[in-house]
């Protein structure tokens, strides 16, 4: 191909700013999910990010509403997925910003597959999206892949937790994941670094997949990107507080040993965290999210359904579009009678199950119960024996105490007797002497 150089001005260097000004017009949009345990300051970190109160009083953080749910709904609160949409603007550019919140994750005593919610609400909104794809007008698109995970790390000092390595294992294929050290104020520096490089060693050695920046051609750039890489896992800190140090208003927490200021590099990551998140690698998120993860889900789809066939994925639909697909001379009526009574057989079977299952689960609950009660009577009678051993040992120290007082009175008698005597015996010396 010759490259040409051109005698005038001919436009076509404009279409940075045709494609600048489109976009403007569309707006963008940008999904992101926080996860990790309660307490954690994910929704202060959130409003920190954006410096706006995304999580308002109306619409308190996960911390706050998983304490609203009663016992037995703290069993299914790992299957909630909760997302909030929020329109900003900045400089005359706007981000529909949507939320995902994990409320209770990690929270329950048994953690097993906690994270299948997670996994089941990222491949529904590919496959949403994947659906808007195959439809005849596709003007309207909207994108609701989460394109970043924010991943939090409890500031334990102790490496990564079961659940953290087998979260990021499951998700990383699926998902940017960015791991970060929650509440880095509980740290001293020299612990949070120690704690960082036994993270990454974990990471390593579980050959978990964090996401990985783009490599360019710009010196700049790439040194930016070093430096972030050098500070991971980032440790940061989120306040929406603010607080007057030396003549200057900042945003950080208050000790008695002074101030954690939240955009200060010498306490936290959080500027290198805002700046990568928002200014630098958002639209590189977005780019990973559709070219990487959703065309992994989109190759797998249609290798499924070419895989399968047409006539495969009919039959795999059940009984009911097999019987309207296949049999012929019979009129719709008897045809919708047929499906009926399909469907009333398959919803009995079902109830059968479930009371099958629901009786397994009572007598696993009576079973425990009895456990429980049979553990609570052997520690009972153990107390009880241990009680009673601990008063025979005091009868036998009362009864030794008991008979060192009377010997102890006893020779105090007859110390007092000799002691009279002898006063009795000086006196009648001493009239003798008289008389």
């Amino acid at each position: 191909m010759q490259q040409k150089s051109l005698e005038g001005y001919v436009g076509f260097a404009s279409l940075p700013n045709q494609v600048y000004r489109k976009s403007v017009k569309r707006g963008f949009e940008f999904t992101l999910m926080v996860v990790g345990e309660s307490g954690l300051g994910k929704s202060t970190l959130i409003n920190s990010l954006f410096l706006t109160d995304l999580y308002s009083l109306e619409y308190p953080g996960p911390s706050h509403r998983i304490k609203n749910r009663t016992a037995p709904d703290l069993i299914d609160c790992l299957s909630l997925v909760e997302q909030s949409k929020v329109l900003i603007k900045e400089g005359g550019v706007q981000l529909l910003l949507t939320i995902v919140d994990t409320p209770g994750f990690g929270d329950a005593v048994d953690n097993s597959n906690c994270w299948q919610p997670i996994i089941d609400h990222i491949d529904s909104k590919f496959e949403d999206y994947l659906n808007s794809e195959s439809r005849v007008n596709r003007r309207q698109m909207p994108d609701s892949r989460i394109h970043c995970c924010l991943y939090f790390i409890a500031p334990s000092g102790h490496g990564l937790k079961p659940l953290d390595i087998e979260f990021m294992k499951r998700l990383h294929e699926k998902v940017n994941v960015i791991p970060l050290i929650a509440k880095a104020d509980t740290l001293t520096p020299e612990e949070c670094q120690q704690f960082k490089k036994q993270i990454m060693r974990e990471i390593l050695e579980h050959k978990i997949k964090i996401y990985e920046f783009p490599e360019t051609d710009d010196e700049e750039e790439n040194k930016l990107v070093k430096k972030i890489k050098d500070k991971l896992p980032l440790a940061v800190v989120g306040s929406n507080t603010i607080i007057e140090v030396n003549s200057k208003r900042v945003r950080g927490r208050q000790y008695p040993w002074g101030v954690a200021e939240v955009e200060n590099s010498d306490h936290c990551d959080f500027t290198i965290l805002r700046d990568m998140l928002i200014r630098t690698h958002m639209q590189d998120l977005k780019d990973v999210t559709n070219n990487v993860h959703y065309e992994n889900y989109r190759s797998r789809k249609l290798a499924a359904v070419t895989y399968n066939g047409p006539d495969n994925n009919r039959a795999a639909k059940g009984p009911l579009s097999t019987k309207h697909d296949t049999v012929e001379g019979m009129s719709p009526l008897a045809q919708m009678e047929e499906e009926r009574r399909d469907h009333v057989t398959k919803m009995k079977k079902m109830e059968m199950e479930m009371e099958q299952v629901f009786e397994m689960k009572v007598k696993e609950k009576v079973q425990k119960l009895k456990d429980s009660e049979a553990e609570l009577q052997r520690r009972h009678e153990q107390m009880k024996k241990n009680l009673e051993a601990q008063h025979r040992e005091l009868e036998d120290k009362r009864r030794v105490f008991e008979d060192e007082r009377s010997n102890w009175e006893a020779n105090q008698r007859l110390e007092q007797q000799k002691m009279e005597a002898s006063r009795t015996l000086e006196k009648n010396k001493k009239k003798g002497k008289i008389f």
